[in-house]
């Protein structure tokens, strides 16, 4: 996924499709968040599965930070359809995205221009179908304290917007939970000091969890 600000991350709320006809020739999009290049192609693979009469499957992805980038025309003359399609993906400022745009033709040329035009015009209406979500970076921590130093804490844990996925209370007190990753150290930091040093969070991963929406 796309990381902008240092924490805010956006890319697409969901799959997305839709439907364009030009001239006959039908343009099927799909557009749906993806996490790697084998997820992407893994989803470009199951649609020519699925459409296996289709003209083609033109396709366009972006992944980390625009680290990452592949299109393909599939047979349509080379820039006008698969360079479209990432255009439209770019202009979204989105990351971590995939289109395809699956053409059955309908035995009118289009040209070169009319190509362009359809393949940009499925894509992003598939964007826009699919909606854009903010997502904010979570480390997970897991830690051990006293009833004491739990008592010490829980204040804390507010005042770090700490989300709390559990709590086992044994002998001493296991918390499981998740901090924004940008505040992480702080948190771990302050933790250590209430406890004298006797707890720190232990990093256990990493997760997104939704700031926004917009479908």
């Amino acid at each position: 996924m796309m990381e902008t600000n240092d924490s805010i991350l956006l890319t697409l709320a969901g799959r997305g499709e839709t439907e364009y006809e030009e001239k006959k020739s039908v343009f099927l999009g799909l557009a749906l968040p993806v996490h790697s290049e084998e997820e992407a192609l893994e989803h470009v693979r199951k649609r020519r599965e699925e459409m296996p009469d289709a003209t083609h499957h033109v396709y366009a992805y972006v992944l980390d930070h625009g680290i990452r980038v592949r299109y393909s025309d599939d047979g349509e003359p080379q820039g006008t359809a698969g360079m479209p399609v990432l255009d439209c993906i770019r202009k979204t400022g989105l990351d971590n995205v995939l289109v395809v745009v699956t053409r059955y033709f309908g035995g009118t040329l289009l040209g070169a221009g009319g190509l362009v035009r359809a393949y940009a015009k499925c894509a992003k209406m598939a964007i826009d179908a699919a909606g854009v979500a903010s997502y904010v970076p979570f480390t997970e921590f897991s830690m051990e304290l006293n009833y004491a130093d739990y008592q010490r804490c829980q204040t804390e844990f507010g005042q770090a917007g700490a989300i709390i996925d559990s709590v086992d209370f044994a002998q001493n007190i296991t918390v499981k939970g998740a901090v924004r990753q940008t505040a992480f150290s702080a948190f771990a930091g302050r933790i250590a000091e209430l406890t004298a040093g006797r707890t720190k969070p232990l990093q256990t991963g990493g997760r997104l969890d939704v700031l926004s929406e917009n479908r």
